[in-house]
């Protein structure tokens, strides 16, 4: 059996509950980690010691009260927060998520009974070792994610345990047990009642999973609930050279060759969400003329359905909007795509199109990669070198322009933009003086 080295703020906690006549375990998500051998990256404590019993416990601390009505008291030690929870059950859940009362008691295995899968549902207490009532260190060994009691029960109480557990099962690399499987289908209905920026944290964590590729497949249905966008793409053929895959199948693909990168497996997920309604046929052969710039629209009210950042939609839409274009690994080529989107961007752009060709025929997929592969090193080169592909790097500025005798405004930003092309094509080095005589010529 694993011993668990827990921190001294958690012993400490632990050692004051004991000595005020309250048992104390870590629970959850940290015993978890630690028999997997990981880090946990919060240690939360349960207890039968009233909130209130809790808070005189640790008076003097910093203490914060966010979660008394669910048995919940926050200690603040060395600036770091550890959740201590009261015993309880669970009263009714509204509209399968809101936990409307709980009823708090003195009993550990009660306690554990309410939680969702068996692998978050042990104790640990460092004299007193592992509670396990069901069986959850079995199934972290037979890598297998299971509802504690009755599944159904479960997902009715609290239907974002649906996506919690494809989210594990994608994580760990876990199997999802037959039983906790059905009932996962028999109600994913429920997931529309859940708050979508809930939805959309579980779906990040399962795209981002070993297991994400085999989850997306297994768990179509369940993804259609929540983005029945996806509905065309299944079983929708491509009829074309450069494809073997139809367009959800090649979407699983490409997500699961794709960087392990939130922004990149979200852009492979919706990268061709609109090539059904772009199809046609010209000699036998499927087309999808203009396909990104419509996956690129719909992906952007999909993500803001799914209330993401702006700075994710962004991001992830314009991938989606480059993603089919043709890119030649010379450097004037490149810098003009630097000065377009920048490195950082297109460096991601380039992990996507390489993303996008693993999922394609054999006969392309080398060919695309070589070419990624040469892009490569002239990004490097050009950074390195520290060559010009932006305003902000050009010898020159406006208030130079203006000095000799540019009329501010408009006239200034043509002029500048047409320095900053002329040195990205290597017609005029990047040197102030050449550059202000050019300028000079420039003015009307």
């Amino acid at each position: 059996m694993v011993n668990i080295k827990i921190p001294d703020e958690v012993q400490y906690i632990i050692d004051t509950l004991d000595a005020n006549g309250y048992e104390a375990y870590l629970v959850g998500g940290c015993v978890r980690d630690a028999v997997l051998g990981e880090e946990p990256k919060d240690w939360d404590i349960c207890t039968p010691a009233l909130p209130e019993q809790t808070i005189k416990c640790f008076e003097g601390q910093h203490i914060i009260e966010t979660g008394l009505k669910h048995g919940t008291v926050t200690i603040m030690i060395n600036r770091k927060p550890f959740e201590i929870t009261t015993y309880r059950i669970d009263g009714i859940y509204s509209n399968n998520r809101h936990l409307d009362s709980v009823e708090f008691i003195n009993d550990l295995k009660e306690d554990l009974s309410r939680r969702d899968f068996t692998i978050n549902a042990m104790a640990y207490n460092p004299s007193k070792g592992f509670i396990d009532f069901f069986d959850g260190i079995s199934d972290i060994r037979n890598h297998t994610v299971r509802c504690v009691g009755d599944a159904d029960k479960r997902f009715q109480e609290d239907a974002l345990r649906i996506m919690r557990a494809l989210r594990f099962s994608s994580v760990l690399g876990f199997d999802i047990e037959d039983e906790t499987s059905a009932a996962i289908f028999r109600n994913k209905e429920l997931l529309k009642n859940i708050a979508l920026e809930r939805i959309s944290s579980e779906l990040n964590k399962l795209i981002v999973g070993q297991n994400a590729g085999y989850l997306l497949s297994r768990y179509t249905a369940v993804i259609q609930t929540i983005i029945p966008e996806i509905s065309d793409m299944i079983g929708f053929e491509q009829n074309n050279s450069y494809h073997y895959l139809d367009v959800w199948r090649h979407t699983i693909e490409s997500v699961a060759n794709a960087p392990v990168d939130k922004v990149l497996r979200l852009t492979m997920l919706f990268h061709d969400i609109a090539k059904p309604k772009c199809y046609s046929v010209e000699d036998s052969v499927g087309h999808f003329y203009g396909h990104p710039q419509v996956s690129s629209d719909m992906t952007k009210e999909i993500l803001w359905r799914l209330k993401y950042d702006n700075d994710t939609i962004e991001t992830v839409t314009q991938l989606i909007l480059y993603h089919d274009t043709d890119i030649q690994p010379r450097k004037k080529h490149i810098r003009r795509w630097l000065n377009r989107i920048g490195e950082e961007r297109f460096r991601q752009l380039i992990e996507v199109k390489r993303a996008d060709a693993m999922a394609q025929s054999g006969r392309y997929r080398q060919e695309k990669n070589n070419v990624f592969d040469e892009i490569i090193p002239v990004i490097d080169e050009i950074v390195a070198q520290q060559l010009c592909f932006s305003l902000r790097d050009l010898d020159v500025n406006g208030r130079d322009l203006i000095a000799i005798g540019v009329p501010e405004g408009v006239e200034v930003g043509k002029i500048i933009n047409r320095l900053l092309e002329m040195v990205i094509d290597e017609l005029v080095e990047n040197d102030k003086d050449k550059l202000i005589a050019i300028a000079k010529n420039l003015i009307i």
